[in-house]
């Protein structure tokens, strides 16, 4: 069946939440955050299957309160977590069962990705071996030391935010992944990782509201996107 195999990542406590709560987890609207991210992952016609990360206890909420209540059934497995994020995708990748030529990975904390970027992404990795999605700085942005003293003030139309979803080529994730499980080196996406093997990696334009939950106002801030959005629907239909 062709189509990209997508990783979901989930396993996180956030600290960011007080480090007590997992905020994949929290109530969005009417349903769990990671519901939202995953009925928009079912929902792509390029996407073939989808793997879940989550801590080794939510393993058996996630099955009966997540992928059976929502009719997910392109997830084919939920998978034990790791420490780091990065080992979590790590052990997501390594239980890709069947041939894959294009794995994403989307956080699963990001509910408002959208199916227009998913292909788009899919579609760049089959081009370029490897694509993100991102947008540009707007803001200012400054290098500053320990100190809290400005070093320097870096050209932002050169530097772009960059998210999820990212897509790569199997391949070329698997020899990233490996070589930095080897070296013990850590990035915050896989995308760094991929750069370190010297692979390009090519960027879409993404869109502000494609959020990252991970602290209390990030959860007021979806909630308002959720209702604007519905509203917004409302209206075109």
């Amino acid at each position: 069946m062709p189509g990209a195999t997508a990783l979901v990542p989930a396993a996180g406590i956030s600290k960011r939440m007080g480090g007590t709560e997992y905020k994949q987890f929290l109530t969005l609207g009417d349903k769990p955050l990671l519901a939202h991210t995953l009925l928009k992952l079912q929902a792509c016609p390029l996407i073939k299957d989808i793997y879940l990360i989550v801590p080794a206890s939510k393993i058996e909420y996630c099955q009966q309160e997540i992928v059976f209540r929502y009719q997910l059934d392109k997830v084919v497995e939920v998978v034990k977590g790791g420490e780091e994020r990065q080992d979590s995708v790590y052990l997501g990748f390594i239980s890709i069962k069947k041939g894959a030529d294009i794995v994403l990975i989307h956080d699963g904390v990001r509910p408002f990705i959208d199916t227009r970027l998913l292909e788009e992404v899919i579609k760049g990795s089959e081009e370029h071996g490897a694509c993100v999605s991102g947008i540009p700085c707007f803001d200012t942005i400054k290098q500053v030391d320990t100190q809290g003293t400005v070093q320097q003030t870096l050209p932002r139309h050169f530097l772009w935010q960059i998210h999820t979803p990212q897509a790569f080529n199997y391949q070329i994730l698997k020899e990233a992944l490996e070589k930095a499980r080897e070296e013990g080196y850590y990035a915050t996406d896989e995308a760094s990782l991929v750069e370190r093997t010297g692979y390009p990696v090519k960027v879409v334009k993404g869109f502000p509201y494609n959020i990252k939950i991970t602290s209390p106002p990030d959860l007021v801030i979806g909630e308002a996107l959720l209702a604007t959005l519905a509203r917004y629907r409302e209206h075109k239909a």
